[in-house]
């Protein structure tokens, strides 16, 4: 049987269950997401649970470890790529969307993946008969500033 280790002052690392509060917010201070108001969050580290920029910052936190940082477009979800600007025929369309609810540019519609998950994207428009959807992360190619608290640690 494994050992699981609570640390009472539990140090994050690569492969740690982490439960913090966070707040990503844009440099103007438009805040974009914040569970300091409500509950922490809980990833397991290095299981793509969270962006990988986001997770270096807390690597080496220990629990009650407050840390602020204001991370550029590469730190945090990357540059935008171009390529993930895609058109979704009409029919594929038609699957996943409900026909009495419209969609209209800035709408967010989730798509399956072979492998049973979920991928999202953001409606642009229509073009050559085709709905074109952005799938970048909506905060690519942005810098955020990022604050995060560590509630707990689990290293098993």
């Amino acid at each position: 049987m494994d050992k699981v280790t609570l640390d009472p002052v539990g140090t994050v690392g690569p492969a740690s269950h982490v439960t913090f509060h966070y707040r990503l917010s844009l440099p103007d201070g438009q805040v974009v997401f914040d569970t300091f108001v409500e509950r922490p969050a809980t990833i397991q580290m290095g299981m793509g649970q969270f962006a990988p920029g986001l997770e270096r910052c807390m690597m080496a936190l220990q629990e009650g470890d407050e840390r602020s940082y204001a991370l550029g477009p590469d730190d945090a979800f990357g540059p935008r790529n171009p390529e993930m600007i895609q058109k979704v025929s009409k029919s594929l369309l038609a699957k996943h969307a409900d026909p009495n609810d419209p969609i209209e540019p800035g709408d967010l519609l989730e798509f399956p993946t072979p492998d049973g998950g979920r991928f999202a994207g953001v409606f642009k428009g229509w073009e050559d008969e085709a709905a074109v959807f952005d799938f970048n992360h909506p905060l690519a190619g942005q810098p955020v500033d990022f604050v995060v608290r560590i509630v707990g640690v689990i290293n098993a």
